[in-house]
C-alpha cells in the first residue's frame, strides 16, 4: 500500500527519543505538552494548548479522581480537516509513572537507549511510542497532502493524568473531544483491545486494641484484623471472578484482582498494634462503573466486619483515595474494530486479534462520558510497562504509524 513508505523511521526515533528524555512523571507534565504541541504545530495541525484549573476539573460529576498532587492540567489538542463532517480521535497520555529505583535498570530510565530495535526507557512503552506513532502519521498525512483532503474532521488529543485515573482525557472531552471513532495508542501488541476491566484504589482503617508486649492477649492486633479482611477480600475476588462468563474477559484467567500494595501501621515494637492502614486496587468488572465496583468492596469489608467479634463492633473502614477507572466496551462488530483490523491486515497482512484487557485507561473517559465509540490500539507489550528497563521495538511503533495515517484516509478520505 502507498502508506507502507510514507512514515519517515529517522524522525520518528527522533520524536520518540525526545519525549522519553522529558521526564514526564504525572502531575508534572508541562514541559511534554510544550513539546508536543510544538511538534503537532510542525506536522501541519492547528494546535491549541488548554489548561483549566485542576480545581474545575475536580468539581466535575465525571471526575475520575487522582493520586498525584497538581497545579496545572495542560492538554494538547491539534484539528485538521473541516469540521461538520464525521470526526475522528487519535489520542494518548503524556504522563508516566515514575521509574523507581534506578539500580533496577540497566538503562538510563531518561536516556533513550538503542538496543537492537528496541528504545528504553521509562514511558517508552507506556505511551510515549504510541504518542510517537501518532505524531509520526500525522507527519506522513501532511507531506502527502491528505490533511488537505481530509472529508471530514481529524483531533489528535495529547492529555495528562492517565495514570492517575483520566482527568486529562476528562478535560479533553468537556473542550469539545468527543466524535464518531476514537483510538488510544496504548500499548497492545498491534492487536485491537475492544473491552476493558477498571479499578479503584482503597484505603482501609483497620483498629485493634493496643496492649504491652508481654500481655499481649489483652489486646488485639490491628495486624490480625487486617489478615482476617484480607482473606475477605481474597474470597470476594473469587466470587467476582467465577462469575464473569464473557469470554473476552475469562480468557484473561484473572481480569478483577484485587491487591493490598502498602501497609502501614504501629508506633512502638513491644505494643499490640491498634491501628493499621492498607492501601489497595479493586478491580471493576466489565460493564461497572467504579461507584458500582464501590459497593462491592464495601459490602465485602461490611460482611467480613460483621462476622468478627472484634470489627463487628468496631469496624474497619473504606475510603476511596484515587483513581477510579470505570470499565468500556465496543462490541466487536463495531464499524471501528472491523474498519481497524482490515486495515491492520492491509499494512501488516497480520489480522488482529480483538481482545479484553483487566487494566484500566482512558478508553472509558471516551466511552462513558464522551459518548465516542474507542479502541485501544498501539506498539508495545503492557507487560512491560511500569518496570524497570521498559522498552518498545521500534518497528511496532512505524507499522503503528503505518496503520494510523491508512486508517486516517480510509475513515476521511476513503482511500487507502
Amino acid at each position: 500500500m502507498a502508506e507502507a513508505d510514507t512514515i519517515d523511521r529517522a524522525r520518528l526515533i527522533d520524536d520518540l527519543s525526545a519525549l522519553v528524555r522529558i521526564p514526564s512523571i504525572t502531575g508534572s507534565e508541562e514541559s511534554v505538552a510544550t513539546w508536543a504541541a510544538g511538534a503537532l504545530g510542525d506536522h501541519g495541525m492547528a494546535v491549541q494548548t488548554i489548561m483549566p484549573d485542576p480545581a474545575d476539573v475536580r468539581a466535575d460529576p465525571d471526575w475520575p479522581g487522582e493520586e498525584m498532587p497538581r497545579t496545572s492540567l495542560p492538554v494538547v489538542i491539534g484539528r485538521a480537516g473541516r469540521s461538520g463532517g464525521r470526526r475522528i480521535i487519535l489520542s494518548g497520555h503524556l504522563d508516566v509513572v515514575p521509574p523507581g529505583d534506578p539500580a533496577t535498570w540497566s538503562a538510563d530510565p531518561w536516556g533513550a537507549e538503542i538496543r537492537g530495535d528496541a528504545l528504553y526507557g521509562r514511558g517508552a512503552c507506556d505511551m510515549k511510542g504510541g504518542v510517537a506513532a501518532i505524531l509520526a502519521a500525522v507527519r506522513a498525512l501532511g507531506e502527502s497532502g491528505d490533511l488537505a483532503r481530509l472529508d471530514g474532521e481529524l483531533f489528535v488529543a495529547f492529555v495528562p493524568s492517565e495514570e492517575d485515573g483520566g482527568q486529562g482525557t476528562l478535560a479533553a472531552i468537556r473542550a469539545g473531544v468527543t466524535g464518531d471513532l476514537a483510538v488510544i495508542t496504548e500499548p497492545s501488541n498491534l492487536d485491537v483491545v475492544v473491552a476493558h476491566a477498571g479499578a479503584i484504589t482503597f484505603r482501609l482503617t483497620v483498629p485493634g486494641r493496643a496492649a504491652h508486649a508481654s500481655q499481649r492477649r489483652e489486646g488485639v492486633s490491628a495486624l490480625d484484623n487486617l489478615f482476617t479482611l484480607s482473606q475477605a477480600l481474597a474470597a470476594d475476588e473469587t466470587r467476582r471472578n467465577d462469575a464473569e462468563a464473557d469470554p473476552l474477559m475469562t480468557a484473561l484467567g484473572l481480569p478483577y484482582p484485587t491487591i493490598i500494595g502498602i501497609v502501614a501501621g504501629g508506633e512502638w515494637a513491644s505494643t499490640v498494634l491498634d491501628r493499621v492502614t492498607a492501601d489497595g486496587r479493586y478491580g471493576v468488572r466489565l460493564g461497572q462503573s467504579a461507584a458500582d465496583a464501590e459497593v462491592e468492596l464495601r459490602a465485602a469489608i461490611d460482611a467480613a466486619c460483621a462476622a468478627d467479634p472484634f470489627l463487628c463492633d468496631q469496624p474497619a473502614t473504606i475510603e476511596i483515595t484515587g483513581g477510579r477507572f470505570g470499565s468500556a466496551r465496543v462490541r466487536s462488530d463495531h464499524p471501528l474494530p472491523v474498519g481497524l483490523a482490515e486495515t491492520v491486515e492491509a499494512v501488516t497482512g497480520r489480522r488482529p486479534v480483538l481482545l479484553g484487557e483487566p487494566y484500566g485507561a482512558d478508553m472509558q473517559m471516551f466511552v462513558n462520558v464522551g459518548a465516542t465509540p474507542c479502541v485501544i490500539f498501539g506498539p508495545g507489550d503492557v507487560r512491560v510497562a511500569h518496570s524497570a528497563d521498559e522498552h518498545v521495538p521500534l518497528d511496532e511503533v512505524v507499522d503503528c504509524a503505518r496503520v494510523l495515517a491508512a486508517w486516517v484516509r480510509r475513515e476521511l478520505i476513503g482511500a487507502g
